[in-house]
């Protein structure tokens, strides 16, 4: 599936014109990559958020340049440091027929019996390297933990993959693990006893 995205090219100097499209609500990108040379863009910030809230980021935007269409993946992309709305965006164009790599959120579904059983889980990754190509990359990876007890984990290649991608990351890198809880000892301290202080001596 893909997503259509308007787009207008835009000037790169003065360098002050990324702050006056940004204060106009709009975003300062580009574009490069299959069969196109690096094109400098801006697009809307309420328009891009949204696409990113329904769709996320692996999906394929389509927009047109100079007549042309073209497919893109988001590549990069920096935010506010205050405010986190999108700053600049880099466009990697791609060959719709081609296998491409992006990361995709790992993503644990179920409630596991070990930690119905007390045990604490403790999730170690978070994002692995899918391949595939365009329309066929996932937002995110489901791990189901549910039958996950206490002593075990499970790794990249324990997950089961319900799409027409690959995993590319390491198999044997853990994805999540249950331990039992650690309780901590309650140590009572003694109260000391108080100081007996005696009466002066007489001269």
């Amino acid at each position: 599936m893909s997503v259509s995205l308007e787009v207008s090219k835009r000037e790169v100097r003065p360098r002050s014109l990324r702050n006056k499209l940004r204060h106009e609500g709009k975003i300062p990108a580009v574009v490069n990559g299959y069969q196109i040379e690096s094109t400098p863009i801006s697009l809307d910030n309420t328009v891009m958020e949204k696409v990113l809230r329904q769709h996320g980021l692996n999906t394929v935007l389509t927009m047109e340049i100079d007549g042309k269409k073209v497919n893109t993946l988001i590549h990069k992309y920096t935010t506010d440091t205050f405010t986190s709305k999108l700053t600049h965006i880099e466009f990697l164009s791609v060959n719709m027929n081609e296998v491409t790599e992006v990361e995709a959120e790992v993503v644990l579904v179920g409630e596991a019996a070990g930690v119905r059983a007390g045990g604490v889980l403790t999730q170690t990754l978070y994002a692995v390297t899918v391949a595939a190509t365009p329309d066929k990359l996932p937002e995110n990876v489901e791990v189901d933990v549910t039958d996950l007890e206490i002593g075990q984990s499970l790794s990249v290649a324990d997950i089961k993959v319900t799409g027409d991608y690959e995993i590319v990351t390491d198999a044997e890198e853990q994805v999540v693990t249950i331990a039992e809880a650690q309780v901590e000892e309650e140590t009572t301290t003694e109260a000391a006893e108080p100081e007996v202080i005696g009466e002066k001596e007489a001269e």
